[in-house]
C-alpha cells in the first residue's frame, strides 16, 4: 500500500509556467534542472524560486549574466560560474542515493566550459570531482602521469574537441567505465564538433559511452544514473 502510494507520487502532477515536474527527483534519481538557454531572465527566475520552494536548491545550464542577475534579484544566494554557464542555488543535494568518485578530463584549456558544467553537476548531485584539464593527447605524457588517480575513480568523463581522441586512449589504460564529451571546439574541418562525435563513437576502446557535443550536462548525469542504478540493484 506505501509503495502504491510512493509511486503514484512519482507522477503527481506537474505545475507553473514551464509544468515543473516535481516527481522526477523520486522517480529518476534527480530534480528537474533548467536549460536557461532561449528562456527569458524573468522566467527563468520564476523556475529557480519554484524549484527552491519544493527541492531546497536548484540549477541551471548555460545561463547568460542577463540570467544570473534576474535569478539573483530574487534568489541573492545564488552563485553563477561565467565559464561554465552554470547558475546554482543551495547544493549539493542530500539525497543522493550512491555518491560517485568522478573524473573530469579536459583535452586542452579551451574544453574547460564544458568540463566544468559536468564537474559542476556532478559536485550538485553530491558527487566528488577530480578535475584533470589539459591532459590531451598532444602532450600524452601529461595524461600517463595521472593513470593512479584515472584508476581510482567510479567513472570518467572525457571531455574533447579537435580530433575527438582521448576518450578512446583514456578507454584503453583503465577498466572505468568513460562517458566521452565532443566539444565544439577546433577548426574548419571540425564541423563544429561532428569530427570529434564521430571519432568517438568509432573508439577503439570498447564500451565508450558517448553524448551529444557540448554535453556536459548529459554525461554528468550519465554518471548519475549509473551509480544510483548499482546502488538500487544492492551491486556496490
Amino acid at each position: 500500500m506505501v509503495d502504491d502510494a510512493l509511486e503514484q507520487l512519482c507522477y503527481e502532477p506537474v505545475e507553473g509556467i514551464a509544468l515543473l515536474d516535481h516527481g522526477r527527483e523520486r522517480r529518476q534519481g534527480f530534480p528537474e534542472f533548467v536549460y536557461a538557454e532561449g528562456k527569458q531572465p524573468q522566467h527563468v527566475a520564476e523556475l529557480m524560486v519554484r524549484l527552491v520552494k519544493v527541492h531546497g536548491a536548484a540549477m541551471a545550464t548555460r545561463a547568460a549574466l542577463a540570467v544570473a542577475k534576474a535569478v539573483q534579484t530574487r534568489l541573492p544566494e545564488a552563485h553563477y560560474d561565467s565559464d561554465s554557464r552554470i547558475l546554482r542555488v543551495g547544493g549539493p543535494l542530500a539525497n543522493v542515493s550512491r555518491r560517485l568518485n568522478v573524473g573530469v578530463l579536459s583535452a586542452g584549456t579551451s574544453d574547460v566550459p564544458v568540463a566544468e558544467e559536468a564537474a559542476q553537476v556532478e559536485e550538485f548531485l553530491g558527487h566528488g570531482v577530480t578535475r584533470l584539464y589539459d591532459v590531451g593527447v598532444s602532450g600524452l605524457q601529461r595524461l600517463l602521469d595521472q593513470t593512479p588517480t584515472l584508476q581510482d575513480q567510479d567513472a570518467l568523463i572525457v571531455v574533447a574537441g579537435m580530433d575527438g581522441a582521448l576518450p578512446s586512449v583514456v578507454g584503453g589504460l583503465v577498466g572505468t567505465p568513460v562517458i566521452a564529451v565532443p566539444t565544439s571546439v577546433g577548426y574548419g574541418a571540425h564541423f563544429g564538433g561532428l569530427a570529434p562525435l564521430l571519432t568517438m563513437l568509432n573508439a577503439c576502446a570498447a564500451g565508450v559511452t558517448v553524448v551529444n557535443v557540448d554535453n556536459g550536462f548529459g554525461a554528468a548525469l550519465a554518471a548519475h544514473r549509473i551509480g544510483a542504478r548499482l546502488d538500487h540493484r544492492g551491486q556496490a
